[in-house]
């Protein structure tokens, strides 16, 4: 596609967890548990609450339409502030002050006094109903020339279990949320942001890491079109693809608008009800069903079932309209026969209604209260495919396709939270907190500085070991030792089963501070390094992985090697250097560094060619 021919206009929002001791309200750690060591459960119903203009958001009614019962699994690290039953300890100061530090990277403005507001959420992550988040910072600055418009602290949502049950460890982890101004015009200049910002936000070493930890929100829109928020892109690749797919469905959708208004299509309000003439049917789903209703959509045959973007059809988009009040999905003629449905019910169908050959039929079956409401979701739906795009937040499917959730929320989902103090953030304090070395940066003095290869440098300031290298280099290690252990040799033991989780940084350093001393050799970290996360000392685990040999030991050792291969190093010469090697390193057991005992072989080889003499021709 031309992007530029589309008008693509693309911002993005990133949100990071904070690696503070305790969360933004409460003095609990922000630890993850296993959902088994849970202390018990409860449970919560969610209302929508009114703005202080006595409005509801349009994004709470949505979630509204289908009541729900929430259920919470609470920990032994988890309090009161957490279950919605105590107010909230003031403002984490750590978390305020990381958050500041990433504001100052990004070249942002501070505003003088951080309030705590509360953000309408209703869809279960909040017990109580509400996000607490807090504006600090405006106008930040981007590579591309556009800008950072806000940055906020805000707290984290409990993290789902399944279905609408949720676990609190992860709720009220302090996190950022960094929201660019709509300047990105390709799917590669989204990806390319993204990926500077999370950069930023690592080089702080203040951030927390693995999946899950940092989620990108991409709001997306084309000319004629709407902006439409995709919800939870948690994989850097996949922003790209995200962008494009919706890119497409928008295109497609507005084609299908055009195409809808040339056939003179409409949708016709009042679904009719066709229980009866499914009695007999063999469609499990409509056998059971106490109300079936048919919305009638006159010029729509053909288009409901036409592809929008990847492995999605403007039925889709239908069906997830109806969800929202309860139903697994909708029939629809353009996919019919099928399910159970055969060509006759259908015939019959239409002839009862009765319904032109451009008409699409859209079947919803449950109890008749559900029914209504999501044929009246169909309907709304529909009309909006002869306007053109809803505003909508949607969510990410496997492979960046996306599905609705909820409309877009508006300004009445805010309000103040009453709770909180207010926090003063004084010039004085935000100009002198220490901006962190860049990534970027970092990976060029390590290549400058150090001579690393700059794909290891590259490998290596994204690693979370990048600040244990540095105390390693720090301490005397050379950096190729450095590097080879941590992204090299740690990686190998855990694929092998050990569990390098259990080293501490003081043991790491400790056995490379030993090969360093000509103690042990450098092939013999790994067995060390195992030995150690067995349980056993470092002192312990060089004793029997690396047993002391002096200089005349090893010789000793070479020696008699040498003269158990006279034949084999007659027949090759110096070439019998690389082969013996082996033989050596695995007699002396880690014992002695590779460089010192190649050149004792070389010097014995040497040797023993000599008082042998030339090779006979």
């Amino acid at each position: 596609m031309d992007y530029e021919d589309l008008g693509l206009k693309a911002g993005i929002e990133i949100h990071q967890q904070l690696n503070t001791r305790e969360k933004l309200f409460c003095h609990c750690p922000t630890v993850l548990r296993k959902f088994d060591e849970r202390i018990g459960e409860f449970f919560r119903y969610l209302r929508a609450t009114e703005s202080e203009l006595g409005e509801i958001d349009e994004a709470a009614k949505e979630e509204m339409k289908h009541e729900r019962r929430f259920c919470y699994y609470a920990y032994d690290t988890t309090c009161l502030v957490e279950y919605d039953e105590e107010p909230p300890a003031p403002l984490n100061p750590e978390a305020l002050e990381i958050c500041c530090t990433i504001a100052r990277a990004l070249s942002m403005t501070p505003i003088g006094q951080v309030h705590t507001m509360r953000k309408l959420v209703i869809d279960g992550s909040n017990t109580s109903g509400f996000q607490r988040t807090a504006l600090v910072a405006l106008d930040g600055v981007l590579p591309n020339g556009g800008s950072i418009e806000t940055i906020c602290l805000e707290e984290e949502a409990a993290q789902r279990v399944e279905g609408d049950t949720f676990s609190l460890d992860r709720l009220g982890i302090p996190l950022v949320e960094i929201t660019t101004s709509p300047c990105m015009k390709t799917p590669e200049e989204v990806r390319e942001i993204a990926a500077y910002l999370g950069m930023v936000l690592r080089s702080t070493g203040r951030v927390k890491r693995g999946l899950g930890t940092i989620r990108q929100d991409v709001n997306i829109s084309i000319r004629d079109g709407a902006r439409v928020e995709i919800k939870g892109v948690q994989e850097l690749d996949l922003i790209a693809e995200v962008v494009k797919r919706e890119a497409l469905r928008q295109k497609n959708l507005l084609i299908t608008r055009d195409q809808l208004r040339d056939r003179g299509a409409s949708v016709l309000q009042e679904p009719v009800d066709v229980t009866a003439m499914f009695g007999t049917t063999a469609s499990s789903i409509l056998k059971k069903a106490a109300c079936i209703l048919a919305v009638r959509l006159p010029g729509f045959a053909g288009l409901v079932g036409r592809e929008i973007q990847p492995g999605r059809r403007l039925g889709s988009e239908f069906s997830d309209y109806a969800r929202k009040c309860g139903v697994g999905g909708i029939f629809h003629t353009d996919e019919l026969p099928a399910y159970g449905i055969t060509a006759g019910e259908v015939a019959d169908l239409r002839a009862h209604l009765p319904a032109r050959d451009d008409e699409c039929i859209v079947l919803v079956a449950a109890d008749t209260k559900t029914a209504r409401c999501a044929a009246q979701q169909v309907v709304i739906r529909a009309e909006w495919a002869l306007r053109g795009i809803p505003e909508e937040t949607r969510k990410m499917l496997e492979e960046g396709s996306t599905a609705y959730m909820r409309p877009l929320p508006g300004a009445a989902r805010m309000y103040p939270e009453t709770d909180v103090v207010p926090v003063t953030i004084t010039s004085d304090w935000f100009d002198v907190l220490p901006l962190p070395e860049l990534l970027t940066a970092k990976r060029d003095r390590f290549v400058r500085d150090l001579q690393l290869d700059p794909a290891l440098a590259s490998q290596l300031v994204s690693s979370e070991q990048v600040v244990l290298f540095e105390q390693l280099v720090a301490a005397g290690i050379s950096p190729a030792l450095a590097t080879r252990t941590l992204l090299s040799t740690l990686k190998e033991l855990s694929r092998a089963g050990t569990d390098v989780r259990c080293l501490s940084d003081q043991e790491i350093l400790d056995v490379l501070s030993a090969v360093e001393r000509g103690e042990a050799a450098k092939e013999a970290v790994p067995d060390i390094l195992g030995k150690v996360s067995s349980g056993a000392s470092v002192a312990e685990a060089l004793r029997e992985c690396a047993p002391a040999l002096s200089r005349d030991e090893l010789r000793a050792i070479v020696k008699k090697i040498v003269d158990q291969r006279s034949d084999f190093i007659a027949e090759r010469g110096n070439g019998a250097l690389g082969p013996l090697m082996g033989v050596v390193m695995a007699e002396v057991r880690g014992s002695v560094d590779g460089k010192l005992v190649s050149e004792v072989l070389r010097q014995e080889i040497a040797g023993h060619l000599k008082e042998r003499g030339p090779r006979p021709e």
